[in-house]
């Protein structure tokens, strides 16, 4: 099994995932999730999130990314580490 290329804790039922600003680009790879989540960076970041068929996005602030099960998508690194909020349900 490979190694993930984040660290996760669990605080009731939020995820809290962290990307360390040493992760090499080639580690984030396109996945699917087979539940909905919702995710949201609580820092300002560069990093970029993109969903299948979509450009790349800016993760901002305090917004909230919506991603339905079973869709591809990626985070793509920016400058600095990632830290980030997931609701599953």
């Amino acid at each position: 099994m490979s190694k993930r290329p984040f660290k996760q804790t669990k605080e009731d039922n939020i995820i809290i995932r962290k990307f360390s600003n040493k992760v090499k680009g080639h580690e984030l790879k396109w996945h699917y999730d087979l539940k909905h989540r919702i995710v949201i960076c609580e820092h300002e970041t560069n990093w970029l999130f993109q969903m299948d068929n979509e450009l790349p996005k800016k993760i901002e602030k305090n917004s909230i990314i919506e991603i339905p099960p079973y869709v591809y998508h990626r985070v793509i690194k920016g400058d600095g580490d990632l830290i980030v909020s997931i609701k599953e349900s």
